[in-house]
């Protein structure tokens, strides 16, 4: 016991709230199955203020600083977190400045190895920052990168960034690298990014040395229950050639005292539709529009996070009379129809609430993950990056929900609004969606299973994890 107590680990999460919260969840899962093992999280100082107080002080999860000047990379005073910026234009200034965190980082880990008398045992770190496995080889430290998004979602963009096929062809649809000769990607199911990428962009110069980088790593560990995306994990083990770890976990809800909680109290069981596209989305302002008028002329009662429309600052103040119908948000309020919340919401509180029957997502896989562990079908709503063959893979393979719209510039209007919500909501087809998105949360919930013959999927990835582990180290020194 007295060598278990001396094993620590490193995690290095990239700058953005997407990434640094399943970080976090990965590193309470490790702490609550591995007690004897300590684990220092690698990030910027503004970062660890935001995430300090989720982690109780006897805790053997540990914050380690590294300096960042954001000024020094034109990004504006206090940005290490990419729910800062205002525009995903502006993202790659940050992208490219996490990779001047090299220093800094090789020298926590003299530190802990001077600390701990030992060099870590093994560096995770997220497949956003392949720059850091360089070090870790010159350290002989094991390195498994950590891919914060689902199997499906995590192959798409690796193959789409390396290959970039949409470049190979004029069609409206394109066969995906990796992927069954059947498959086709349509170009709506892109980022505008992604979609002017070209291999000499700031977008492919940066990811495609990431993605070049983490598939080096000595195994992947992926942010999902390998039980609910089988053919998800199957095609990231066969594009990636890595060995794949699946540690995903549902995040337990705290008693959160919340007006949104308060309001749901007063609803019938899954009558209420959440609406959340995320910390750093926003749909256009004609669509905005349409889902207001689409949602009052539903007679459903729902709960929506509202930010700023596409064009404006997603973190500045939401101007309801601009943006929503006249009196809208007081007519919903005035029926305890729809309660218009602003900027934030306790998303898996009201997931959680025997009120909520749906939710229209982003389908970022944070949002995915939480909504299928508690059985809630998704109303898909992709804007970014993999959340359009999230929401893809959703729709087609787990058959757990439907998709209202693509992109901020998409085309959606008030009566495809009113005729898909209600349809999840109502209709016989969404009840089948609920009941198999109950089924994914078991799932989900069995993957974390202790106790018993069986461990759970997760648990067992975790003890493999540690197994490769120290049998790398010992390979490597």
């Amino acid at each position: 016991m007295s060598e278990k107590k001396q094993q620590h680990i490193v995690m290095l999460p990239f700058m953005a709230k997407g990434h640094l919260i399943p970080f976090l969840n990965l590193a309470r899962f490790i702490e609550k199955l591995k007690p004897y093992c300590s684990i220092s999280i690698a990030t910027t100082p503004l970062n660890i203020q935001s995430l300090r107080s989720s982690v109780p002080s006897t805790s053997s999860i540990h914050f380690a600083p590294l300096p960042f000047s954001p000024t020094d990379h034109g990004l504006p005073p206090d940005t290490e977190n990419s729910s800062s910026i205002s525009h995903i234009d502006s993202l790659p200034l940050l992208m490219f400045a996490s990779e001047t965190l090299a220093p800094d980082f090789d020298k926590l880990l003299s530190d802990l190895t001077t600390l701990h008398r030992s060099p870590p045992l093994l560096i995770i770190a997220d497949a956003f920052a392949g720059w850091s496995l360089p070090i870790a080889r010159n350290r002989g430290i094991p390195y498994f990168a950590f891919t914060t998004s689902g199997g499906f979602g995590t192959a798409a963009f690796t193959s789409l960034w390396l290959h970039l096929p949409h470049r190979l062809t004029d069609s409206d649809t394109f066969h995906v690298p990796g992927f069954p000769d059947h498959f086709r990607l349509d170009r709506s199911q892109m980022s505008h990014y992604m979609s002017a990428a070209d291999g000499s962009d700031d977008w492919s110069v940066f990811l495609r040395r990431q993605i070049n980088l983490y598939l080096k790593s000595d195994a992947l560990l992926c942010n999902t229950v390998e039980e609910i995306e089988p053919t998800g994990v199957h095609l990231l083990r066969r594009i990636t050639g890595l060995h794949v770890l699946t540690v995903g976990i549902g995040r337990e809800v705290g008693m959160e005292v919340d007006p949104c909680i308060e309001w749901l109290e007063s609803h019938r069981p899954a009558s209420v539709l959440y609406i959340s596209f995320g910390s750093q989305n926003t749909i256009g302002a004609s669509q905005m529009m349409a889902l207001a008028e689409g949602l009052e002329a539903s007679g459903l009662a729902f709960i929506w996070v509202v930010r700023p429309p596409l064009g404006f600052d997603m973190n500045g103040e939401f101007e309801a009379d601009r943006w929503l119908p006249d009196g809208f948000e007081a007519r919903m309020a005035e029926k305890r129809r729809g309660l218009v919340v602003r900027r934030w919401a306790p998303q898996i509180g009201i997931l959680s609430h025997k009120a909520t029957g749906g939710f229209m997502s982003h389908c970022g896989w944070n949002s995915v993950m939480e909504s299928l562990s508690r059985g809630v079908p998704v109303i898909g709503w992709p804007v970014s990056s993999e959340q359009f063959y999230n929401s893809m893979m959703m729709v087609a393979e787990m058959r757990v929900g439907m998709e209202m719209a693509r992109g901020a510039m998409g085309e959606v209007n008030a009566k495809k609004v009113e005729r898909v919500v209600r349809m999840v909501m109502e209709g016989e087809k969404g009840n089948a969606m609920r009941n198999r998105a109950a089924r994914c949360g078991e799932m989900i919930r069995s993957a974390m299973e202790e106790e018993g013959k069986k461990k759970g999927s997760s648990v067992r990835a975790i003890d493999e994890v540690f197994e490769l582990a120290m049998r790398k180290s010992l390979e490597m020194n």
